[in-house]
This record gives structure tokens, sequence and C-alpha cells, in this order.
């Protein structure tokens, strides 16, 4: 297992813009060609360049595991078959007014964490436990319900904001069954999902993540 720095879109911020599993990864489209194989290399599987919407923002729309991805019911027709052709996975979209999966949801092949605004909403609840395979448990992290974009989950180690709280580290360890450790990303960023890239294969970080950063996802993700 490797650490790759790469800015995608010529952006730090590489979660906000793409999606990884330990199977496939989900990219924007433009400007990717000739780098596609080098991503591929570091994360070990299967890269699909699409878009949600017509947005480039996959990281913040969408929510995925090995058993599943959930996607936002405004994607275009088009997008979402490309995904189900290409991939041997649960595809569905989720109707709701909440369409940011991303950052409200925190996943691995063992359960999940999932904010206030999400969980009110129960026949959605169930809709994407059926699709991701795995139960929902109402979480935050550092007291806030955005729990997709305050940590990656991995089915190895979960990083998280620097002052999650003892209370919300248990739940976190209980419900996805894996370590927990808390850092920054991008020089000190506590929204760890906009600035990497990770699964059990490998990891994609940006040139502004620092030495202690890189140490701390290291020793994490075994990578």
């Amino acid at each position: 297992m490797a650490i790759l720095r790469f800015n995608l879109l010529g952006n730090p911020n590489i979660g906000i813009y793409a999606l990884t599993t330990n199977s496939y990864t989900l990219i924007p489209t433009k400007n990717l060609e000739g780098k596609i194989k080098r991503l591929s290399t570091f994360l070990n599987g299967q890269l699909i360049p699409t878009t949600i919407g017509g947005t480039r923002l996959i990281g913040v729309l969408a929510a995925a595991n090995s058993n599943g991805i959930i996607l936002p019911n405004f994607i275009l027709d088009d997008e979402i078959r490309v995904m189900r052709t290409l991939l041997d996975t649960n595809i569905d979209r989720i109707k709701s007014k909440i369409n940011a999966f991303g950052n409200l949801i925190l996943v691995n092949d063992h359960g999940g964490i999932v904010g206030k605004n999400l969980m009110r909403e129960k026949k959605i609840i169930h809709k994407i436990e059926d699709i991701l395979d795995i139960e929902l448990v109402l979480g935050q992290i550092a007291g806030l319900p955005y729990v997709g974009s305050l940590a990656v989950a991995t089915n190895t180690g979960v990083l998280a904001h620097p002052l999650l709280r003892d209370d919300e580290k248990k739940v976190l360890t209980d419900v996805l069954k894996v370590r927990v450790d808390l850092g920054t990303i991008n020089g000190g960023n506590p929204f760890i999902s906009s600035g990497i890239l990770v699964n059990d294969h490998g990891a994609i970080i940006s040139h502004l993540t620092t030495g202690p950063e890189i140490m701390t996802i290291s020793n994490l993700f075994g990578v």
C-alpha cells in the first residue's frame, strides 16, 4: 500500500470531487486522460469517470461502500445508467430534500453513522441501509451532524476531526468496528474527507498535506 500526492483538477480538495471504495473510484470526467492509470495503480480498482447532475461534486453528493452507492435524486438518467452498466453493485437514487449524502453519512462495510438532519427521515434511512447493506446509527463529530465531511472511514480505520469527543469516538469505534484516530488534512483542515481519497489499498492526498498529517494517515490506514 502506498500514498500518492495528487491535486485533482488542480485542486487540493480531492475528496470533494471523487469517491473511492475498495472496488472502484468515481472521478469527474474533465481533464483526466493520462492520469487514470496512475490513480488506478494506487487505489487498485476500477475508475469510473462521471458527473452527478452535471456537477463534479461527487464526494459531496454521493456515499458508498463495497455494497452500493447512494445518489441524489437529481442525478441524470444517463449518469446513473453508465454507473449501472460498469459496476456490479447496488446503485439507486434517494428522494430527499437533503442531497449532500457524502457530507452527512460516514460508512464502511461494517456500519454507518448519520447526522440528525437525515436520521429524521426514517423511510430514507431504511432505503439507504438496504442499498449499502449496513445499519445506520445516529451520531455526530465534534458536536456537528456533518459526519461525512468531518471524517473518512475504511475497513481499517477512521480519521476524524481533532475535536472529536470521547463519547463520539466510542460510537464510531462500536459501529464502524475499526480504530479511530484524530487529525487534519491539507495543512490543518479539520474537514478530513475534503482532502483525501483512501481505501484498503492506498491513499491519495494533495500536495498541501504536511509530514505529520501523512504520518497519522500512514499509521492509521497502513499505507
